[in-house]
């Protein structure tokens, strides 16, 4: 076995489910998880923002508003665009799908979604066959995702989707409710979620690290990983800002670090990247990523 962060491209082709989980707990918290949303321009005309975000550090992509079933990417036209990306990237690729509450009462107006970015067992059939190799069970601002229909999803991905899952939010999502309520984030866990999702200390209101923290020790006991998450908009932060957060998360104990898509170019800033993963594994392991050819 051999950890994300001294993996080639190659390796993650061989990679069973509990081997990629196995090699993301054996970094010790040195993950890094870039977002992008595919329904926007790319930053740089002539290259995806997947591209763009595994040359500066990222370990892991998530494509965010990604429709399995019209399977579109702004300016990125394949047959399969997730292989493609995986071919072009030499990363694993995972994708949001969204557990909606029709019940919920939001803050703001509902935002409506097509059926190729909900959770059902459509979705995560075609997921499956499209090569996705995890999901995140969250939702975008406005969707009206909560983490009681998080909870209520989870046997339902299980069921349907063979690869990693991570079960959580990143923040209210239009609605107003408590994100680190320990009984519900184990609860994730104890349904067959591999991970959870926290926001990271210092981006939603009221996260501290000691609440992280003791969110995450409960978590870890039932063999669960953590990814603490920035979807507050400060990926596109000053440096100082994400070096914070970033210290912020391994004090904490998470497993993976996620910086989410609320950039330029809807891709997090990718100074800020680069930033993050210097902070929580060093230049040695950072420029080994950057620097290693897709055809290692």
């Amino acid at each position: 076995m051999k950890r994300i962060i001294s993996c080639y491209p190659s390796d993650f082709e061989q990679f069973t489910k509990d081997e990629f989980k196995q090699a993301i707990e054996a970094s010790e918290g040195r993950t890094i998880v870039a977002e992008t949303v595919v329904t926007a321009a790319p930053l740089l005309e002539g290259v995806t923002n997947a591209e763009v975000m595994a040359a500066f550090g990222a370990d892991l992509i998530i494509l965010n508003e990604f429709d399995v079933f019209t399977k579109e990417i702004h300016s990125f036209t394949a047959e399969n665009p997730i292989a493609e990306l995986k071919c072009l990237t030499g990363r694993p690729i995972g994708i949001n799908l969204e557990p909606v509450d029709q019940t919920g009462k939001l803050l703001e107006e509902q935002i409506s979604l097509p059926a190729g970015r909900c959770l059902n067992p459509e979705s995560l059939i075609r997921a499956r066959k499209l090569g996705v190799d995890f999901i995140l069970l969250t939702g975008n601002p406005a969707t009206g995702v909560t983490v009681q229909s998080i909870l209520e999803a989870i046997p339902l991905a299980k069921e349907y989707f063979g690869g990693l899952i991570f079960a959580g939010k990143m923040h209210g999502a239009g609605v107003k409710e408590d994100l680190l309520q320990i009984k519900t984030l184990t609860d994730y866990i104890k349904q067959g979620a591999d991970g959870v999702l926290i926001p990271a200390p210092g981006t939603v209101p009221g996260v501290t690290e000691e609440l992280a923290h003791q969110a995450i020790q409960a978590i870890h006991q039932l063999g669960g990983l953590t990814l603490a998450s920035i979807g507050t908009s400060q990926e596109s932060a000053d440096e100082d800002t994400i070096r914070s957060i970033a210290l912020s998360n391994k004090r904490a104990g998470f497993d993976l670090h996620h910086i989410g898509d609320g950039g330029y170019g809807r891709m997090p800033i990718p100074e800020n990247i680069t930033a993050l993963s210097i902070a929580v594994k060093g230049k040695r392991h950072t420029y080994f990523k950057m620097a290693q050819s897709v055809r290692r």
